[in-house]
């Protein structure tokens, strides 16, 4: 059942079907992404949060409450004792390859050639491959080659 986001419960889902349209209903604001996206950068307080992306306070408090409701993140008690500090759950760390992606069409689309920008390396500091979907098969899939079974 759809519900409003106004209560603070979760979202009023756009295309209750549609599992891309209930994903941007939870994470698809620039914020949130940005959120995830340093979560999974080692970014763990409100003011690493608030740093790194430059979010104004009510608009960082909220997203970190909508994202912690939805079990993308979590709340964790600092070593000192005096802070809570924030985690990625698994949920959260399942956006990891839709982070890598968008990060990938950044990086063809977003800048103009020659432009410099940030790389995504692996532990060997090797640029991490394009993602691409495969069938079964092993054959890349397309928006061409792919289509939507909707239930009956």
């Amino acid at each position: 059942m759809a519900r409003d986001d106004t209560d603070g419960r979760g979202p009023a889902w756009t295309d209750p079907g549609c599992p891309v349209a209930r994903t941007v209903d939870l994470v698809g604001d620039r914020w949130s992404l940005l959120v995830i996206r340093d979560a999974m950068d080692g970014a763990r307080s409100f003011t690493d949060f608030q740093q790194r992306t430059g979010i104004a306070r009510n608009i960082l408090t909220d997203r970190l409450r909508r994202l912690t409701a939805h079990g993308l993140l979590t709340q964790v008690e600092a070593p000192s004792g005096r802070r809570r500090l924030y985690a990625l759950t698994e949920a959260g760390k399942d956006l990891f390859p839709v982070i890598v992606t968008l990060r990938q069409w950044g990086e063809r689309h977003a800048f103009e050639a020659g432009e410099t920008h940030s790389v995504l390396v692996d532990g060997d500091g090797s640029r991490v491959p394009d993602l691409l979907p495969v069938a079964a098969d092993g054959s890349p899939l397309t928006s061409d080659t792919t289509s939507v079974r909707r239930p009956a």
